[in-house]
């Protein structure tokens, strides 16, 4: 398995082998069962082309009213709790104790982008930021602290896991575009991306 570093960022390349990655989908499709995926609008009231959900204590919401963190599921439902095939990357792949209290699901499908932003709703940066890739390739963008500037860009292909820590914690990054049937572990193709995530 093949770690690089981009900015700060460790992406680890095929963290997760095809096994692995099947039961974290299954593990991922009872979340979703009890809390549905939904698409958020943003601040500005244009929807988000992603479509979304939450297990942990937390999950993240979007309206007009501004990003934040909730502790419910939009249909009034307590987020259900983080399963254990996914608290398992955590803690496999960092070297701390505290554990996640969020882990955000995104589903993007073909055309679904995500914009430059900084994960920075979270009390404590100190914390790292875990992504997981299952499914279909993802053109990761990576930027700076600060808006603008030159960027880096990577695929992301099913079974990575990237971690935001350190220096690379408030940076800027994206996603640029899914490239379609590039897997088959999605019957219906798109991707899943999770993000784990220490909100207090």
């Amino acid at each position: 398995m093949a770690v690089l570093t981009l900015r700060g960022f460790e992406i680890h390349k095929g963290f997760l082998d095809l096994d692995t990655q099947k039961k974290v989908v299954d593990a991922v499709r009872e979340v979703v069962k009890v809390a549905p995926l939904f698409q958020p609008d943003t601040p500005y009231g244009k929807p988000m082309s992603v479509r979304m959900s939450a297990a942990g204590r937390y999950g993240w919401f979007s309206d007009k009213s501004g990003y934040r963190y909730v502790s419910e599921h939009p249909n009034g439902q307590p987020w259900p709790a983080i399963p254990e095939p996914v608290l398992s990357i955590w803690n496999q792949i960092t070297d701390i104790s505290r554990q996640p209290e969020c882990c955000l699901v995104n589903y993007y499908a073909p055309d679904a982008r995500m914009g430059l932003h900084q994960d920075k709703d979270e009390v404590d940066f100190q914390w790292p930021v875990v992504s997981v890739s299952l499914g279909d390739e993802a053109l990761f963008r990576i930027g700076n602290t600060t808006r603008g500037g030159k960027t880096e860009s990577i695929w992301l292909q099913s079974g990575d896991v990237v971690v935001m820590g350190g220096d690379a914690r408030l940076t800027y990054h994206g996603v640029d575009r899914i490239k379609a049937s590039t897997s088959t572990l999605l019957p219906k193709g798109g991707r899943i991306n999770l993000t784990l995530r220490v909100v207090e």
